[in-house]
């Protein structure tokens, strides 16, 4: 009869065998910068972007509007690859906020916008590309 201590030996080598051959799924990162276009008046469209950071489930950064203005996301999260968070923005002496909520799929953000206007919400498709110099290498 062996001793029980060999046998432990022995499960942990086959375990440790067995993990080493299975691939390793590494979840997809939000950190970085993300862009997307934005209907404004009139058709015309501009560029929007933001610059994302993850801390455990908080999510933190700003979006990035005309001129280079930043603003800070407020009530970021993510979990499992769904986001959400809110940017508050002043114009002409009024403050909107934007609720964004999306899901996470490897260099692609898809999801929604919602906004108060006129007592009315109004709901957006979303979709934002992580900037073509940092997209992650294959």
């Amino acid at each position: 009869m062996q001793p029980r201590s060999w046998k432990c030996f022995a499960s942990l080598a086959v375990l440790a065998l067995l993990v080493s051959g299975m691939p390793v799924f590494a979840a997809d990162s939000i950190d970085g910068t993300w862009e997307w276009e934005v209907g404004g008046q009139g058709g015309q469209t501009f560029q929007q972007r933001a610059k994302l950071k993850q801390e455990g489930e908080k999510l933190t950064g700003v979006i990035i509007g005309r001129n280079d203005q930043e603003t800070a996301i407020k009530d970021g999260k993510i979990k499992d690859g769904e986001i959400s968070f809110s940017v508050t923005r002043e114009r002409q002496g009024q403050s909107m906020t934007t609720k964004y909520t999306g899901k996470l799929s490897g260099d692609t953000i898809k999801g929604k916008t919602e906004r108060e206007r006129d007592g009315q919400t109004q709901s957006r498709d979303w979709e934002a590309k992580r900037a073509k110099e940092e997209k992650k290498a294959a």
